[in-house]
């Protein structure tokens, strides 16, 4: 049996950075572009707060305020500048988003290994990787009253503050989606640029806008994995393939970031569910098949998607298509 009290929490936190990243790259696909650079965003947004931190812990006294605050610009200005790379060849250079993406993947895990790796030098440290511990107390500092709480206290009151922002986030970037004019402009990007333009709605705007946003919302996931999850330590290619299981989880969530609160948090608990099985040698084959189990529900409810008739439940109709207004 599970230690649910245990399990739990262990798969909000791995869950938080598959939010992000899905949440993201849900209002980046709503303008119709198709980030498949999200694993680089991500990178450079969590080496980009690590570079803010490092140097800040370097320079003596540590303030909370400015412990919090300089990673957190750092991370957000790293993920802007990818999504404007990102904006710039994709919708001004009219580049191939899905070559673009990947090339954008390629880039952020480069960038973040080198500087990484440089941090790692200029720290001295005799393993492979940098401790950012004072700095990752602020991040990961819980509630003070969760312990009095119990088990109630351990499940819903024992995280960070970006775990609980990620869940705002979400929730509000489901409203702006679905109940506002902004929302129902971008909307109609994503659907038919060529009918928005005529409109009167500007496209290039609001695909840089969806953009740059979506990557900055990404790049906090990065941040929190570190900061929160790893406990301030950076070491180079630790972040795994979460980049890729938030892509994931958008066609899992059908495009809605509301849904994607408890859709990461399952892929969460799936992505750890082998280290809560039996172990020794006679399961090892076993827990092989349980790392597994995110990627095949993520194809099974591609199929589903792709069978069922709803329009609500397909992807924007011009996902991944370059608008060529002269073609209008």
């Amino acid at each position: 049996m599970i230690d649910l009290v245990s399990f739990i929490p262990r798969a909000v936190v791995q869950g938080i950075p598959l939010l992000y990243g899905s949440t993201g790259e849900t209002l980046t696909e709503k303008a119709g572009n198709l980030n498949l650079g999200i694993p680089g965003v991500m990178y450079v947004g969590a080496i980009s707060g690590v570079i803010g931190s490092f140097f800040y812990e370097q320079s003596g006294e540590i303030n909370g305020f400015l412990a919090i605050a300089i990673p957190l610009l750092c991370s957000l200005a790293g993920s802007l500048i990818m999504g404007l790379i990102y904006c710039f060849l994709t919708v001004t250079l009219r580049a191939n988003q899905n070559v673009t993406g990947l090339a954008m993947t390629t880039f952020g895990i480069g960038f973040g290994n080198f500087f990484g790796g440089s941090l790692i030098k200029l720290a001295g440290s005799d393993v492979p990787s940098i401790a950012l511990s004072k700095t990752s107390a602020y991040f990961s500092h819980a509630l003070p009253f969760a312990d009095k709480l119990g088990w109630f206290g351990k499940i819903f009151l024992s995280y960070g503050f970006l775990a609980y922002a990620s869940i705002a986030i979400a929730l509000v970037t489901s409203r702006i989606i679905r109940h506002t004019r902004v929302g129902l402009h971008l909307r109609a990007v994503g659907e038919s640029p060529t009918t928005a333009d005529a409109a009167g709605i500007n496209v290039t705007r609001y695909k840089y806008f969806a953009t740059c946003i979506g990557c900055m919302i990404a790049g906090l996931g990065g941040l929190y994995y570190v900061m929160d999850y790893a406990c301030g330590v950076w070491s180079n290619d630790a972040f795994g393939d979460r980049g890729w299981l938030a892509i994931a989880l958008v066609i899992f969530t059908i495009w809605r970031p509301s849904i994607g609160i408890f859709a990461s948090i399952l892929f969460g608990g799936l992505y750890i569910l082998y280290l809560f099985i039996p172990t020794g040698m006679d399961h090892m084959e076993i827990k092989e098949l349980y790392k597994m189990i995110p990627y095949v529900v993520t194809l099974v409810v591609l199929v589903i998607t792709s069978i069922r008739s709803k329009r609500e439940n397909q992807p924007p109709a011009s996902l991944g298509l370059a608008y060529f207004r002269e073609e209008r």
